[in-house]
């Protein structure tokens, strides 16, 4: 495991693609690796793709990585698929989705299961953008599924959120109030070239009118502020205005057009980030989700198998058919075995 690790950090691309591969599967040593890389992370610049499929969103990753690489930054693009109900896999597997950066190891592109996990994205896609970090990629994508509401997972992942919607009769820009119109820092009108682009930016620009002034984790500009000490004596920092403000910007993603002033307004919210203490905020989110995610996880786990030990869930349900039993008191049975071991007064932690 050491020699693995070792050999990501030295910027060896099969020791990176081994070591996702690990991840995704969750094969035996990979949180040893996990864990052996968080203290070389956090220098990574990382945006969330998402939106209404069809939306062009490969197209535009495909377009925003060449131009980065262009200006000489690494980039890392972790794809999720929509999971295959019979392996579990990528339904479309490691697709050729990245035409403009084919050969370019600089570019690593890696296509991951959403395995059924809440927003398409699971536990081992905040792994791999751990990987991507700590191997050095200055950028990480992470473009999801656009399965809608359920893509606000991918705020605990990124660091800024771009929500893609085509032009229409107005139906995506109306699924965004299902959730995802909160969690966008930057909205992009992609295919701007065709009908009902400007009635779609309208539409927009209205909804976010009226949206929260709050940032994607929940705090707003002044929040920030006050939490990163930045805020000043004037209390200048507690008003709306120092709110980040989404732009919506216009891209032709196959040609190329817009990429420019998508490019910006990333770095915009970037620089806003810094500005406000919002980075430091985020981070401090991201870890306390994924450390609730791992508790919930394991915890699961330890007791399945102590339901296990005590029979199985078949055997306890056909006690609460019986009426020999109810869900409360096997639930409390189960649990008893953990509640003595942490209410246990020899423990060493008292």
């Amino acid at each position: 495991m050491s020699d693995l690790v070792d050999d990501l950090l030295a910027g060896k691309h099969s020791a990176l693609a081994r070591v996702i591969t690990k991840i995704e599967n969750r094969s035996p040593g990979y949180r040893e690796v996990v864990s052996a890389l968080h203290e070389h992370t956090g220098h990574a610049e990382v945006i969330g793709v998402t939106g209404s499929p069809g939306a062009g969103k490969s197209t535009l990753v495909d377009k925003v990585a060449a131009r980065l690489r262009e200006d000489g930054d690494t980039v890392g693009v972790i794809a999720i698929d929509p999971s295959s109900p019979y392996s579990g896999g990528a339904v479309l597997g490691d697709r050729i989705r990245m035409a403009s950066n084919a050969g370019d190891m600089d570019v690593f592109f890696r296509s991951m299961s959403a395995r059924g996990s809440l927003g398409g994205l699971s536990t081992a896609t905040t792994d791999a953008v751990t990987a991507l970090d700590a191997f050095g990629k200055d950028y990480v994508i992470v473009e999801t599924v656009g399965a809608g509401q359920n893509e606000v997972d991918i705020v605990r992942t990124a660091d800024t959120v771009a929500v893609l919607v085509p032009p229409g009769s107005g139906d995506d820009v109306q699924m965004l109030k299902a959730g995802i119109l909160e969690i966008g820092d930057v909205f992009v009108v992609n295919k701007a070239d065709l009908d009902g682009a400007d009635r779609t930016v309208q539409q927009l620009r209205e909804m976010l009118q009226g949206r929260s002034t709050a940032g994607h984790h929940g705090a707003s500009g002044a929040e920030m502020a006050e939490v990163a000490g930045t805020a000043d004596d004037g209390g200048d920092a507690g008003e709306e205005t120092d709110a980040w403000e989404p732009p919506i910007v216009e891209t032709v993603a196959n040609r190329g057009e817009g990429v420019e002033d998508f490019l910006a307004a990333l770095d915009d919210h970037g620089d806003y980030l810094d500005r406000t203490g919002g980075r430091e905020q985020q981070a401090r989110d991201r870890f306390a989700a994924e450390i609730r995610t791992l508790l919930r996880e394991d915890a699961n786990s330890l007791l399945a198998a102590e339901l296990d030990r005590q029979g199985g869930i078949e055997s306890a349900v056909d006690d609460v058919l019986a009426r020999e039993t109810d869900p409360y008191t096997v639930v409390d049975e189960v649990l008893a075995p953990l509640r003595d071991s942490l209410d246990d007064p020899s423990d060493p932690r008292e």
